[in-house]
């Protein structure tokens, strides 16, 4: 065998290598993101603020969005954004991470953050009582899981997919019992 043909064939066998060592590297990522879609979710939204919808800052808080990661791990959510599709306002998470089997309430009102209480520390309402959808994003804006109301208000769509296919809507009524549910059934004073 010549000398040529041996260096090629290491050569090759170098490249071939590479290869699979930047493919290995590069499964982590996307093995991570499919994970994040699968473990954090959208859980629970009250998108109408039970009672008189009057500005008050105690009514805005009443207004919010669980974020629930169902693995054992913790999640980092630094720089991961909650979105509010129609209007394009946006909450960004800052040194949070959410623990394995968790969830965060993140209000909309001004509050002092806590491990299971988030507050984006507006002074109006984010979520549209009609039509609106909710977008959770990591770090890297790829999409996390996203969810949808419509203007009845019977339903409550996930479209985790993001594929366009409207499921049934599961009922999430709010944490505290004297809360109305996420339907906001009864009249709306602020829109």
């Amino acid at each position: 065998m010549t000398s040529s043909s041996v260096t090629a064939r290491r050569l090759a066998a170098a490249a071939l290598a590479a290869g699979a060592l930047v493919g290995a590297a590069a499964l982590p990522a996307t093995a991570a993101d499919r994970s994040y879609r699968e473990n954090v979710e959208i859980s629970r939204v009250q998108y109408d603020s039970p009672g008189w919808d009057n500005g008050s800052n105690r009514s805005l808080n009443r207004e919010w969005v669980e974020i629930t990661n169902n693995s054992r791990h913790r999640v980092n959510l630094d720089g991961w954004r909650l979105t509010e599709d129609r209007r394009g306002i946006t909450y960004t998470f800052r040194r949070f991470t959410l623990g394995g089997h968790e969830t965060v309430r993140v209000h909309t009102g001004v509050g002092r953050d806590t491990a299971d209480d988030l507050f984006q520390d507006r002074r109006d309402y984010v979520w549209d009582n009609r039509r609106d959808t909710a977008t959770l994003r990591n770090d890297e804006r790829r999409f996390i899981d996203s969810v949808t109301w419509g203007e009845r208000g019977q339903r409550w769509d996930d479209n985790r997919d993001h594929e366009g296919r409207d499921h049934e809507g599961r009922d999430h009524d709010g944490r505290d019992h004297d809360d109305r549910d996420h339907h906001g059934r009864g009249h709306d004073h602020r829109r």
